[in-house]
């Protein structure tokens, strides 16, 4: 990663910046495509709360990166390739004339928070329906230094030490985003234990086509997410747009034929999940392999990611909405894979297996895979129970039961209409009714 030199020494391209700019609004999209894909596979009485959890996200973060994580991210290493400095704390000496390669710099620190925000959103999926709202306001922020700003600058930063000193390649974010939030989710789900009813009762989407709509708005923003990682409007974008593009699709249709295979029904959920998985998996590697090597890794993705989502019910962790099945699965399966289909032509030098490289580049990926999971699985796992003893990280039993949406934030996402015993709204019999009560006489 190159250092930050102001405008006398180099001029920002108005064509990359302006691609980048289209790429920052993007990936930004995608953590409210993330909320409606989370909100519509969750039950009617905690969607809001699940649309809550990525929105506030937003917030919490842009105001951490701000103040440090992107100095400490992208700074230059104080601490043999672990941790940048503070020189830029708070955006200092970052003005609209300083450049990071041929963008200004102040757009290349937006665009990387970007990922940050859609990184911790990502966790939330894991301990829906169960987690107290205030405990997540306090999670974000402290799991976003502790743990996202490190990897990123192991991965990405001046000096890290899985990009400059093992030279394992992640060229959009396996690694700091797709493993990280994977394995957190999964720490996460073991601090708060399973769900009422979980392995019991039925907990099937409620809003299949918001569903639908969310991963689509996932799938346009990542275009962004990727391409935007060549960092111009350039030959590499365009490889990296269309490996995106292909691996998105065989992803979604190897869950389909695995479901057709196993349950004898494909299923609008399974398309909207293997498409996504198929995204996971390409993320880190579409800027090192080719697009039959795209084709591959996205299939790889569509079939291991549809069993994955099952070891939940076998291994007796509630990863809800399927983090650890699809994300950090996903993110194995595409880091992992560059060691076998990377290819010279995309990465300038580093080869994998299958063209010639052998066993060297797959046990660099195989290294930093292990190194970013136990990391990050054991600092969330860590900051879990801190704030679970301290504050309480698990919901009440009546809240869960009742609903999030309700309990928490005093709403719910529809207006059936119908209060009470039967009473309109407005009457004076609905309008006596304690909030709780009346949706218990909804039920």
């Amino acid at each position: 990663m190159e250092t930050t030199v102001t405008l006398a020494a180099a001029q920002a391209d108005t064509g990359d910046t302006a691609w980048l700019l289209a790429a920052t609004a993007l990936v930004l999209l995608m953590t409210p495509g993330l909320a409606l894909f989370y909100g519509g596979m969750v039950r009617t009485k905690s969607v809001l709360n699940m649309l809550m959890m990525s929105f506030v996200s937003i917030a919490l973060v842009t105001i951490v990166w701000l103040a440090c994580g992107y100095s400490l991210a992208f700074g230059d290493d104080i601490a043999g390739g672990l941790i940048g400095g503070l020189d830029h704390a708070g955006m200092a000496g970052l003005g609209p004339d300083s450049v990071q390669g041929t963008v200004p710099t102040l757009l290349f620190a937006t665009f990387q928070l970007t990922f940050a925000i859609i990184t911790a959103a990502l966790i939330s999926g894991a301990i829906a329906d169960r987690a107290k709202f205030g405990a997540w306001l306090v999670f974000v922020p402290v799991w976003a230094l502790l743990v996202y700003v490190p990897v990123a600058h192991w991965t990405w930063g001046p000096g890290g030490w899985i990009l400059e000193r093992l030279g394992a390649l992640d060229f959009a974010g396996g690694l700091p985003v797709e493993i990280t939030s994977g394995a957190s989710g999964l720490a996460l789900a073991l601090v708060l234990g399973p769900r009422l009813g979980f392995k019991k009762d039925a907990m099937r989407p409620h809003n299949l086509p918001m569903v639908m709509l969310g991963a689509g708005l996932l799938w346009f923003g990542w275009f962004g997410f990727n391409a935007g990682s060549a960092l111009g409007a350039n030959g590499l974008a365009a490889a990296a747009f269309l490996n995106t593009l292909a691996a998105g699709c065989t992803g979604l249709l190897g869950w389909l034929f695995v479901e057709q295979k196993r349950d004898g029904h494909p299923t609008t959920l399974g398309a909207a999940s293997g498409a996504v998985a198929g995204l996971v998996a390409i993320t880190p590697s579409c800027g090192s392999v080719s697009l039959l090597g795209a084709l591959v890794v996205g299939l790889a993705a569509g079939v291991v990611c549809s069993y994955a989502v099952g070891w939940k019910f076998r291994f007796n962790y509630d990863d809800s909405l399927d983090v650890v099945g699809v994300h950090l699965v996903g993110g194995i399966i595409g880091t992992l894979l560059i060691g076998v289909f990377a290819t010279a032509t995309m990465t300038g030098g580093a080869e994998g297996l299958l063209y010639g490289g052998g066993l060297t580049q797959l046990g660099k990926q195989a290294v930093a895979v292990v190194a970013v999971a136990a990391y990050a699985f054991l600092v969330t796992y860590g900051i879990g129970k801190v704030i679970d003893k301290v504050l309480g990280f698990r919901a009440s039993e009546e809240q869960e039961h009742t609903g999030l949406d309700l309990t928490v934030h005093a709403e719910t996402a529809y207006d059936h209409g119908v209060l009470g015993h039967g009473a309109p709204v407005g009457s004076s019999l609905s309008s006596s009714l304690p909030a709780a009560q009346k949706v218990k006489k909804q039920a």
